[in-house]
């Protein structure tokens, strides 16, 4: 029996190895799309000399420092700059740094799993990621390649747990380094403080004050970054700039950006249960399946103080603690739209960890008897179908044809590089924000939108038909001359 688990396991680790690089490769080919476009253009810019900059085309459509609408931040868009300074394909190259963390983030998965509950929550953990579906709205995300910053904050936060319990420095400066690379990972502070309290010896008040002793220097280290940042800021704008600078991302992180009908709690909650390769019901049942496994581990441990019992207590409820932050603000932030990308950080670093918990539980069942014996494997089992169901889910989804590919863009936007360079234009005008955008960044010119000051007198971009004169053409996109 233990040789055919053995073959079992390194079967099903293989076909999920062969998951993540189908999902992979279709990622890498997926069209690239605006959000990416748009941070692209910060590492282009910083490579061409005009600073850590955007182009601006949500913020009046010229060079703007630092730019607030730009949330995937420094911890991404910095190593792209140098992957790009080798001269590495921009598009491909922009996406290996997504794909590096997707890698780290899977990587960190396994090390928790087998660290807290063995080889078989190691495999689960790194299914779950596969699991979300990102694709399911206007702002997706499309694959583990796409230049967002989500993924990358979710690896961080992740490695953030993996050296918690030895290296609590090294973790706040991991959230810190997660921060920066999306600014919405703040919402895991609360789940580490927790976790560092689980963590911390004695009871009562002297818990406390030793917790507060232990997390000091981490909570210090996690705002280290973002200071770096701020006062390379200062630098780069001067004093009244900055002040400005403040104020728009201070605007921005209460605002979200978006201007929506308001959002309600049960529409939230919908979309994310929708956010999985499975029905809806069964993304409910799994989460509620992993909760009396993780609740009936729990209760089987009442009175045990053993090391391993205590680092698995507190990835349960640093995790518990972090997946409800980014939920609940989410849920009940009413000015944001059904984007699953708003809560992804949390979700893709949080969620996989729970499931560790529940496998975790479910060992700690089988430990207290017969009937908690029998139990354990048949609803792990349960568990596993579900991931299972959904990873392939997945990877059907790969095979579905697509209206668009970066191929199939590379061959419109062909003839509008050549023009872009032969007639040194730096500007195009996107009519409207979207599909236009990222063809205008893959010509080389500089992004605006077409409604904007700055772009008065500018050849605007379309996939409409021209009302002015048509300069370039492709199959889906032509440049107009400017209105």
């Amino acid at each position: 029996m233990r040789l055919a688990r053995t073959i079992a396991f390194w079967l099903l680790a293989a076909a999920l190895l062969a998951c993540h690089v189908i999902v992979i490769q279709h990622s890498l080919g997926a069209r690239f799309w605006e959000d990416e476009a748009f941070n692209l253009t910060v590492p282009r810019n910083l490579l061409a000399g005009l600073g850590y900059a955007s182009d601006g085309a949500l913020s009046g459509s010229t060079i703007t420092l630092f730019d607030p609408r730009i949330s995937t931040g420094p911890t991404v868009l910095l190593p792209v700059a140098a992957v790009l300074a080798f001269g590495a394909d921009a598009v491909i190259g922009a996406r290996m740094i997504p794909l590096a963390f997707w890698i780290a983030l899977i990587a960190g998965l396994i090390v928790l799993g087998r660290r807290t509950a063995g080889r078989w929550a190691a495999l689960l953990a790194a299914a779950v990621p596969l699991a979300f579906n990102g694709l399911g709205n206007v702002s997706p995300i499309q694959g583990p390649t796409d230049l967002l910053g989500e993924i990358p904050a979710a690896a961080l936060l992740v490695w953030a747990l993996v050296v918690l319990p030895r290296r609590a420095w090294l973790a706040g400066l991991l959230v810190g380094l997660a921060v920066q690379a999306k600014l919405i990972a703040l919402l895991a502070l609360p789940g580490f403080a927790v976790a560092l309290w689980v963590l911390a010896p004695g009871r009562g008040w002297q818990r406390i004050v030793q917790t507060l002793k232990r997390g000091w220097l981490p909570l210090v280290l996690a705002g280290v970054p973002s200071l770096l940042v701020e006062v390379a800021a200062f630098f780069s704008m001067g004093p009244v700039n900055f002040v400005q600078h403040l104020r728009g991302l201070a605007y921005f992180v209460r605002g979200g950006g978006q201007h929506v009908q308001p959002t309600t709690v049960p529409q939230k909650l919908e979309t994310l249960a929708g956010a999985w390769f499975v029905p809806p019901w069964v993304a409910v049942a799994t989460a509620v399946l992993c909760v009396l496994l993780i609740v009936g581990g729990l209760l089987a441990i009442r009175g045990r103080t053993a090391d391993a019992d205590r680092l698995a207590v507190m990835l349960i409820a640093g995790s518990a603690i972090g997946a409800l932050a980014f939920v609940g603000w989410w849920s009940t932030a009413a000015h944001t739209p059904l984007w699953v990308r708003h809560p992804a950080p949390g979700v893709l670093a949080f969620f996989p960890v729970l499931v560790i918990g529940a496998v975790w539980g479910a060992r700690a069942l089988a430990a207290r008897g017969a009937v908690s014996r029998a139990l354990g494997p048949v609803l792990v089992v349960l568990l596993s179908a579900s991931l299972v169901w959904s990873v392939i889910g997945h990877v059907q989804q790969t095979t579905v044809p697509r209206s668009e590919t970066l191929a199939s863009q590379r061959a419109d936007v062909a003839p509008i590089a050549e023009w872009v360079t032969e007639t040194g234009t730096p500007w195009l005008a996107a009519r409207p924000w979207g599909a236009a955008i990222a063809p205008i960044v893959m010509s080389g010119a500089h992004v605006g939108l077409w409604d904007a000051g700055a772009m008065s007198g500018v050849p605007q971009l379309t996939g409409d038909a021209c009302k002015t004169a048509t300069l370039v053409e492709g199959s889906r996109y032509r440049v107009c001359a400017a209105p």
